[in-house]
């Protein structure tokens, strides 16, 4: 099949064109970001295959629809940046790539989280510059304090894994237990005890309407003063001005973040030559107690190489009328959408 993609950098076309060899579709790339003002270059085009960062609300959609475009093959697992019910009632398919690596983002963020305590990231410049002095540099053992993981999906439950590995005591939240986290000992708790209860909180759920700012003012407050806080999964279940207000008063003694939730237009661009406009990001980079990585948690080759090979059969499937699983259906979501949080 034709197939335009979006949002183009050198690695997507990378992979997608190795996999590909396998596949035969048709692949014209596209460095823009998929928008109203872009959405004119997948005209004649019957698949796009969008990023976390295109524009996929009613409006875009209605061009793709008039354009053609009869398949919306996304790149990513996340799909809060796609109109469910435009797409619905457009007659339009929506295919995601639920599990690429939970490897990458689980071990990317227990290194953050090894980074943050042992504070590598200041470490490493201070050696740079001839400075040796260890002031300043005090971590604290891992082992025996209590890590709270939030979302026990398969990202979450290797996590979980890897903490206990390190001897952690683990809470966890879900709707869902997961009898492989059951089996490592994990105890699953109300969202108020994880939060009191824990020395290190790490976030691994969707971001729906019921989780969106997750962790705002109010849930800080229940949290134990110096706690480190990391997320890896969508910038949105973070209240970006309530953790730099908990920064500020050191109720939160540490935070690592993989992603932002205005992120778009910042991550997956190269700004050096710029300067940034947003204040609140700008905020966030002045705390030597907060680590930012721009949304690289699934950027292994692994996953790279499994994102482009399951984006490609997704089309294949869709193209030949096969049973498809990675579809994304308003019935599939509603029951996740209608989770709210946990008192």
């Amino acid at each position: 099949m034709r197939v335009a993609v979006f949002s183009t950098k050198p690695y997507t076309s990378q992979f997608l064109s190795a996999a590909n060899k396998e596949f035969g579709h048709e692949l014209a790339f596209f460095e823009p970001r998929l928008t109203e003002q872009t959405a004119a270059l997948a005209g004649e085009f019957p698949v796009v295959c969008p990023f976390v960062h295109d524009v996929l609300n009613a409006a875009v959609l209605r061009l793709l629809q008039a354009g053609g475009v009869r398949l919306i093959a996304l790149r990513c697992a996340g799909f809060n940046h796609v109109d469910l019910s435009a797409t619905h009632q457009l007659g339009m398919t929506v295919m995601h790539v639920p599990a690429y690596s939970p490897y990458a983002v689980a071990e990317h963020t227990v290194g953050l989280m090894m980074a943050l305590n042992r504070k590598l990231h200041r470490a490493y410049n201070r050696v740079r510059d001839g400075n040796f002095d260890l002031d300043g540099l005090l971590g604290f053992d891992m082992h025996g304090c209590t890590a709270g993981i939030v979302g026990t999906g398969k990202i979450g439950a290797l996590v979980v894994r890897i903490l206990h590995g390190f001897g952690m005591k683990i809470l966890v939240h879900d709707p869902n237990q997961n009898p492989d986290v059951v089996a490592l000992g994990a105890k699953y708790v109300p969202l108020s005890e994880l939060y009191a209860e824990s020395d290190v909180i790490t976030l691994h759920c969707p971001l729906v309407p019921g989780t969106r700012h997750l962790i705002d003012a109010q849930a800080l407050a229940q949290m134990k003063d110096g706690v480190m806080l990391v997320n890896t999964s969508r910038g949105a279940l973070v209240d970006t001005q309530a953790v730099i207000d908990a920064l500020k008063s050191a109720k939160l003694g540490f935070m690592a973040l993989d992603v932002y939730e205005e992120e778009e237009g910042l991550f997956f661009e190269n700004l050096s030559g710029q300067v940034l406009r947003d204040d609140v990001f700008a905020r966030l980079l002045t705390f030597p107690n907060v680590i930012i990585t721009a949304h690289q948690g699934f950027f292994t080759r692994t996953a790279m190489e499994n994102i482009a090979r399951t984006t490609l059969q997704n089309i294949r499937d869709f193209e030949e009328g096969r049973a498809i699983t990675n579809v994304i259906t308003l019935e599939r979501v509603r029951p996740v959408a209608a989770a709210v949080k946990a008192p």
